[in-house]
């Protein structure tokens, strides 16, 4: 008889040769637990998805309250369903006025495809404009923009009339013109390794969109949902786009994302074709019901107020001769090693002594830190120590 282990290489589709293989039986707050009970600090909260720890109680209440209800009932925006109702009331709620219609979506880059077509159909454009090491999905659209030709190449032909331009440069904003759709971008580079905009930068792409009718696209599905210390990270930068995409953290543990726009521009998506844009499972009932009930959590709890101080104590701790850079907005972080084969080993050394770390996409020679939002002070020691431990033995230098 097989193994979980051979019959997951067997019949899951793989798309590494080096999977984390970790059997994972139970999760809970900031803990995995794997099948021989061994206990793992989970410091990347499933890549930023787990933002107030695994199976919160106010979740799973809200999940099983749902389930006594219905689950699917029919395609997209066709039935009123509360829980799509409530939570997109609550999302657009603490937004900026100009930003209060919600598509849901199944997931991340479900959402940034969704922007893309409503850039297309508001502006009557094609060109978009995105930046290098930027991550917005893997589909065909998504994949057109993403930032590194690494990913792209194998799969051209793909979407024509983009531009990957630098981030943080002057001529990547003069690059933006009457000819582009949208400027999509992360408001801090995730999977760069945590960069974030020079003084000025992201004003004046806002600027230059404005002059020439340019839509803006602020993909916020790491950052999002109280992840970098405010609910929002255009929140901290004063400068608020025209579409919002969100995801991971959105659902409280659940697939689930979205763009959020105008009614107005959303209204483009009803005509010439009707159903513009469609999805049969995008908004889930349960979906919606945790996301709306772990957003509850973040904002009646305070968390964001906390990230701060989280943050300054992983600053605090994590300080060794090997760590070239620490770059960091709320608990987004990023530690810079000399080289990938060096953070890989301090990855692995983590991980078998219990306590779960990454590596980013575009930037393999940092670890990724990114823990649930409810992190307390004494997991926080624990995880750093840990970590010191692990740099330690891989350097050899105390």
């Amino acid at each position: 008889m097989l193994s979980e282990r051979q019959l997951f290489l067997r019949h899951i589709a793989q798309t590494s040769d080096a999977p984390m293989m970790l059997e994972i039986e139970k999760a809970a707050g900031v803990f995995l637990y794997d099948t021989s009970g061994k206990k793992y600090i989970d410091l990347i909260s499933g890549i930023s998805v787990s933002n107030i720890g695994h199976r919160h109680p106010a979740v799973i209440a809200a999940i099983e309250k749902q389930l006594s209800k219905y689950l699917h009932l029919m395609v997209y925006g066709e039935y009123i369903q509360s829980p799509q109702v409530q939570f997109a009331a609550l999302l657009t709620s603490h937004l900026p006025a100009n930003l209060d219609s919600v598509y849901f979506t199944n997931s991340g880059t479900e959402a940034t495809e969704g922007a893309m077509k409503l850039a297309k159909r508001v502006t009557g454009r094609t060109e978009f404009i995105s930046f290098l090491h930027s991550y917005h999905g893997h589909t065909q659209g998504a994949l057109s923009i993403m930032g590194n030709e690494y990913w792209r190449r194998a799969f051209r032909p793909l979407i024509p009339g983009n531009q990957l331009l630098h981030f943080n440069r002057q001529e990547s904003i003069d690059s933006i013109t009457d000819a582009t759709a949208a400027v999509i971008m992360e408001p801090v580079q995730a999977e760069a390794g945590v960069v974030l905009p020079a003084a000025g930068f992201l004003q004046q792409i806002r600027k230059r969109c404005n002059d020439t009718g340019t839509l803006l696209i602020f993909d916020e599905i790491q950052t999002g949902m109280g992840r970098t210390g405010s609910l929002f990270c255009f929140e901290q930068y004063g400068v608020v786009p025209d579409i919002l995409l969100l995801a991971k953290a959105l659902g409280g543990g659940m697939p689930l994302g979205a763009f959020i726009a105008s009614a107005a521009h959303m209204h483009q998506l009803t005509h010439h074709p009707v159903l513009g844009h469609l999805t049969t499972f995008g908004g889930h009932p349960v979906s919606c019901a945790a996301g709306k009930a772990a957003m509850e959590v973040v904002l009646n709890e305070g968390l964001v107020n906390g990230i701060s101080y989280r943050q300054n104590l992983f600053r605090q701790q994590l300080q060794h001769v090997s760590i070239k850079e620490f770059r960091s907005i709320g608990l987004l972080m990023a530690l810079e090693f000399e080289d990938e084969v060096f953070c890989k080993k301090v990855v692995s050394s983590c991980i078998h002594s219990g306590v779960v770390t990454d590596w980013f996409l575009f930037a393999p020679q940092c670890m990724r830190l990114a823990p649930p939002l409810t992190i307390s002070e004494e997991e926080i020691g624990q995880a750093c120590e840990s970590i010191i431990r692990a740099i330690r033995e891989v350097s050899g230098i105390n």
